[in-house]
């Protein structure tokens, strides 16, 4: 095939949109973006109206940042607590005062209540805003804050034990005529009455901790040997996250869609269903890509569903924003999930359909005021879809966590209708201790369609270096033909790929693209080669511009290009002396090698480097903590055998054997940290 260096500008760089403006180096990042980027809600902020003075808020990363944004939107100075390793993070930088709470681990720091009730008290702050996870839905510490005189910014202590505990808020909904999904309504007490409990309610179950949230602690259950070593994983998650081991069990309902419905209610016994957002597509039952409104949904369903959520919010006497979670079936039966007593992390798409500031109506509920809205005042204008941008690899079951820093980071704001909600900046460092999350990418359209071509748009225009992310998945997902078309469910990811997620397949047209782009790169550096400090060098071989022939190589196969010197270069994620480039195309990164005809006609007799037997050993496929080493040398395995457990960002994962055999050496053990690729276990 032939390209010139004019052909790849006029046919690709019309529509940097598309790919090549992330390619481009990233511009310096300013860690003020967030404040000035774009909310896409009409909140108004009073300056008489009377607030707090001071609020510190009980988190890190961006929900910390988001909440520090309208502090200061009305006037409000803010605290940041922060562990040692937090140092120098965008939250802190932002807020107007700083704390260290402790060192890395969250059950040091950021769980740490006694030296958090210390920042605040040397603060003085008024109120504490938690944020979500870490001690947004811990009772104790809201308990601790009234005692101290310090406003909780969410529900009060009954509402967050009643709708924290799994358990009690089943009972609850179903005295307040919430639907309710069958199952067994007391804690499971150990892994023989697991299995007793799921062969009484009908394989498949869901066995899930009672004071868990956010997909950890969460197990699915076929049959009694999954039962067991889901009750084991649960407990163990559960125990990690949220201090409380208890478990429940219930029936699993396959194939529905997660809908839920965002609440908001005062102390003056007013509460409003704020529309609902569409959370089905998840991994490992964590949300990865969220949209308000639903398609699914018609008004009737949309109804009931909200005045159901409002009845359960009145039934606990609820004063805050929550979230009550159901799962929709096929013929739109919904049934209560469960309540999310604080703000949830994919609010900000039910900000842009409704136009109000949750944040800010959080703090207005705490400091006692009403609601300044009627059900009948909530609208849905537009649609808007969250993407969580993750520091994953989509490749490994979907994304496991990838850990490094930063080298360059640039956000998609020059794209219009886009809103990110971040906590990092280049250099900043993604690390074992905390939630990979690197940002939500939102973007907002007068239909579906607009805002998923904005969101295309803002994907292929993001620029992130040093770490593995999953924007490649997210691209896939939201051009899939089954996700435009709104059949999904939360089956969708190993509906679609069965065999785990292999990145965007070229078309012949998108490869000729791609080939000419990798070829016109090469080019270019060859020509940058030839000059130094803007002169030429000398050179003890003449480069022939004119028809230069390279041979191509991507994936198994090898493509003969013709590149002509016509003038403009491009830029790339990664390339080496030896012809290996990388290059973000659609969304996902494709490595080429790139020869001359020479070069190509001789690698042929270059020896090739021998295949790791990858049966005979195993290897760490994520950065992570071992948790348990279930064998030592000499020990006989199965095929499928439990060999360790690595824990990572706190969930749990089991490693096995490829093969029977016998363990020939152990290369760690509990409470060891280890990188991706590390040499756990050999087998003989």
């Amino acid at each position: 095939m032939a390209a010139s260096l004019r052909q790849v500008v006029a046919g690709s760089w019309r529509q940097p949109e598309r790919h090549l403006l992330a390619l481009q180096c990233a511009a310096r990042h300013s860690r003020w973006c967030l404040i000035t980027s774009r909310t896409f809600y009409t909140a108004e902020y009073d300056p008489n109206e009377k607030t707090f003075e001071k609020l510190l808020i009980a988190n890190r990363g961006e929900i910390a940042c988001r909440v520090i944004k309208t502090c200061k939107k009305m006037g409000i100075k803010t605290v940041a607590i922060h562990s040692d390793v937090d140092s120098s993070a965008v939250h802190v930088k932002m807020a107007d005062e700083a704390v260290c709470v402790g060192p890395a681990p969250t059950s040091k720091s950021y769980l740490n209540m006694d030296a958090i009730m210390e920042a605040i008290k040397k603060t003085r702050a008024q109120a504490v805003h938690p944020g979500y996870g870490f001690l947004s839905e811990n009772k104790e510490f809201a308990r601790r804050l009234a005692s101290e005189g310090v406003t909780f910014i969410g529900p009060d202590t009954h509402a967050i034990q009643a709708m924290g505990d799994k358990i009690e808020s089943k009972l609850l909904a179903k005295n307040a005529k919430v639907n309710t999904i069958p199952g067994f309504d007391g804690v499971v007490k150990d892994a023989d009455e697991a299995v007793r409990i799921a062969r009484e309610i009908g394989y498949p179950v869901m066995i899930k901790a009672s004071a868990g949230g956010g997909g950890k602690g969460m197990r699915i259950a076929w049959d009694d040997e999954e039962t067991r070593e889901g009750f084991r994983f649960s407990s163990q998650e559960a125990a990690s996250s949220f201090g409380d081991d208890r478990l429940l069990i219930e029936k699993f309902i396959d194939n529905p869609r997660h809908i839920e419905i965002q609440v908001l209610a005062d102390k003056h016994d007013n509460a409003l269903w704020l529309n609902e957002r569409e959370c089905s597509i998840q991994r490992r039952n964590q949300k990865v890509v969220e949209e308000a409104p639903s398609t699914f949904l018609d008004a009737e369903t949309r109804r009931a569903m909200g005045e159901q959520a409002v009845a359960l919010a009145k039934a606990v006497k609820y004063s805050s924003a929550g979230t009550v979670e159901f799962l929709v079936d096929t013929k739109k039966n919904f049934y209560f999930l469960e309540m999310n007593t604080r703000l949830q992390v994919e609010h900000p798409i039910t900000e842009c359909i409704t136009g109000l500031d949750l944040v800010q109506e959080m703090i207005r509920v705490a400091k006692g005021y009403p609601l300044r809205h009627k059900q009948a005042d909530i609208p849905i204008n537009g649609w808007a879809v969250e993407c969580r941008v993750y520091a994953e690899d989509p490749y490994k079951s979907f994304g496991l966590p990838s850990i490094g820093r930063l080298s360059q980071y640039q956000e998609p704001l020059h794209v219009s209708n886009v809103r990110v909600d971040s906590g990092i900046q280049e250099g900043s460092d993604i690390s074992i201790y905390y939630d990979p999350m690197i940002s939500k990418l939102i973007t907002y359209g007068s239909d579906r369609a607009e805002a998923l071509q904005r969101m295309e748009e803002a994907l292929d225009n993001y620029v992130i270096r040093g770490v593995t992310h999953n924007i490649a998945l997210l691209r896939e997902v939201i051009i899939h033909p089954r996700f435009v078309r709104g059949d999904v469910s939360t089956k969708f990811l190993p509906d679609v790929y069965p065999d785990g997620f292999q990145g965007h397949k070229l078309t012949d047209l998108e490869k000729r693209e791609l080939l000419a782009i990798a070829a016109s790169l090469y080019m270019a550096e060859q020509l940058r080669s030839q000059q130094f400090l803007g002169s030429p060098r000398i050179s003890l071989a003449k480069l022939d511009l004119n028809n230069r022939e390279l041979s191509v190589q991507l994936g198994d196969g090898t493509y003969s290009v013709t590149v002509s010197n016509n003038g403009s270069t491009f830029s790339c994620l990664s390339r080496d002396a030896a012809g290996n480039i990388s290059i973000q195309f659609l969304g996902t990164v494709y490595k080429l090698r790139i020869l001359t005809k020479l070069a190509a006609e001789l690698s042929k007799y270059m020896p090739e480097k021998a295949v790791e037997d990858t049966t005979s050993i195993l290897r760490s496929p994520m950065p992570g903590a071992v948790v348990a080493v279930s064998v030592k040398p000499g020990d006989l395995v199965s095929e499928g055998q439990e060999i360790c457990v690595i824990e990572a960002m706190k969930m749990q994962n089991s490693m096995i054997a490829a093969k029977t055999g016998k363990v020939k050496a152990v290369h760690c053990k509990a409470g060891e940290t280890v990188g991706e690729g590390d040499l756990l276990i050999e087998l003989e």
